[in-house]
């Protein structure tokens, strides 16, 4: 009797740890989805819109999508520290992200694009203007909106001395352009006690200036995978061939796409993605799909079986499903890690 007493407390004490640790990782993701929707709602007017847990990512997922190539991820947490020691900017301090994107038309062929990102956690802003203060050696100045200040700076001597000591491998070059892009001109402002506005001077200024507001359509197109490290939306017509790489072997199709939105995860054993298309017509629709099941013939015509990294994306071209339903194409891909470990292992 004893020992079925024991056995039934014992179970029940783990069945409320489990309730317990349930209710607090729902509770977690709330307050996330919470945050989330505070900072979009807080971004003027964009083409664009994305959503990033950058604490999640940092601290979990980039280690899971570099689990096989150790020496990367050494590069890449190497490369986050001299990024705060050289501009006073660490994303790791940062918990969630909503970045703002307006494109601009330079040429017939380029698009350029100023952006703005909000960021909450942390981080103290007053330790933050004085390490870029002295990151940027005096050279910035101020600006007024109402009783708030954005502080502008530019970095191109500190960023000069970083980019010395730059490594050839693919990580180190591709952050490196993440700290160069600042080296021209960058803005931050606070929002409220937790929350800072970082981009270009123009879009801040519009961040604090409250006059416009991202659409209802963006902010529809968000909804959906709140659970997700990644939630992006963007008014896309005419800019899919200039934004997307090989956007212009979609031809007409790509013309076909007025909204594009998505979201990315990486959990246990797999990373999923998914988006939609929303196009200008059912025939724009079934264009669009007849072409990425073009793309997904071609990949498996020509996989290479002496290169697990061709094989591995032949894989991924063979598992990705595409389904059309009146003007809107969805794609949903699941990358097994096996094949994760294949594609990073192979990056030097």
């Amino acid at each position: 009797m004893k020992t079925r007493f024991f056995a039934f407390a014992a179970i029940a004490v783990l069945s409320l740890n489990l309730v317990g640790s349930a209710f607090i990782d729902t509770r977690s993701v709330k307050a996330k989805q919470r945050e989330a929707s505070r900072l979009v709602a807080l971004l003027p007017a964009s083409d664009g819109v994305a959503i990033f847990d950058a604490r999640r990512f940092f601290d979990q997922s980039l280690p899971t999508i570099l689990s096989a190539n150790q020496p990367m991820l050494a590069e890449a947490m190497a490369k986050l520290a001299e990024m705060q020691s050289s501009v006073g900017i660490d994303p790791r301090k940062f918990g969630q992200a909503a970045i703002g994107v307006n494109f601009k038309e330079v040429s017939a062929t380029e698009i350029d694009y100023e952006t703005v990102a909000l960021l909450s956690g942390d981080v103290n802003f007053n330790i933050l203007i004085a390490a870029a203060k002295l990151a940027s050696k005096g050279a910035f100045r101020t600006q007024q909106v109402g009783d708030r200040s954005i502080f502008i700076f530019t970095f191109s001597e500190i960023v000069k001395q970083h980019a010395a000591k730059s490594s050839n491998s693919k990580i180190g070059k591709l952050i490196d352009r993440l700290s160069q892009s600042i080296s021209k001109e960058v803005a931050i402002a606070s929002i409220d006690s937790k929350t800072i506005a970082l981009g270009s001077t123009g879009r801040v200024r519009e961040t604090l200036e409250a006059n416009s507001r991202v659409s209802s359509t963006l902010t529809g197109l968000l909804a959906g995978k709140e659970s997700s490290i990644c939630r992006f939306a963007m008014d896309s017509k005419g800019r899919i061939s200039h934004i997307i790489p090989y956007g212009s072997f979609l031809g007409t199709n790509a013309d076909a796409i007025q909204f594009l939105a998505g979201s990315f995860d990486i959990g246990a054993g797999a990373a999923t993605l998914h988006m939609i298309a929303k196009t200008d017509s059912p025939n724009g629709a079934v264009g669009l799909k007849e072409m990425v099941e073009a793309a997904q013939v071609l990949g498996g015509i020509i996989a290479n079986p002496k290169r697990p990294d061709m094989m591995a994306y032949s894989r991924m071209l063979e598992n990705l499903k595409v389904a059309v339903r009146g003007n809107d194409v969805t794609l949903d891909l699941m990358i097994p890690q096996a094949d994760i470990d294949v594609l990073m292992a192979g990056i030097k």
